[in-house]
């Protein structure tokens, strides 16, 4: 019987302490360059202790696994006038309270009214969400708000 684990879209989810160090090195090095802290490979990989063939061999198999969670995500779905400012206003509103926005769709604007959908990560949130609903209900020129919390 073959195994389903030669297929080359095959993951594995492996806890770190297990692998050799050298993994966690190419993803040093990849972290350097994707910041900006290191100009060019060589430099990364030099920064990081590996030599550049290792590197080469598993730049583009190596991943961080970062958990992405449903939960924390907020969508507000409104209904704005169509005036200069208030889109704007009303987004300042999720950067002072620490949100983190994903998306922001906007409809074209039929009889001065916009529908627009905002998506935001609301883990780090300073204020408290229904405070942060609240807020959003008070800028000036929102006609109807409506939320959903994943």
């Amino acid at each position: 019987m073959k195994s389903n684990s030669t297929k080359s879209n095959a993951y594995l989810i492996v806890d770190k302490k297990v692998l050799p160090e050298v993994y966690e090195k190419v993803l040093y090095a990849n972290a350097l360059l994707e910041s900006g802290e290191a100009a060019s490979t060589s430099e990364a990989v030099r920064l990081a202790g590996i030599s550049r063939s290792v590197y080469y061999k598993y730049k583009d198999c190596i991943h961080p696994y970062t958990k992405k969670d449903s939960s924390g995500i907020l969508t507000v779905q409104v209904i704005l006038l169509d005036r200069p400012g208030i889109l704007v206003n009303f987004l300042s509103v999720f950067y002072e309270a620490n949100a983190n926005i994903l998306t922001v769709n906007q409809s074209i604007p039929v009889k001065d009214r916009a529908f627009v959908s905002v998506s935001a990560r609301a883990e780090h949130l300073n204020i408290e969400l229904d405070e942060l609903l609240a807020r959003l209900k008070a800028v000036k020129g929102v006609l109807k708000i409506d939320s959903i919390v994943d």
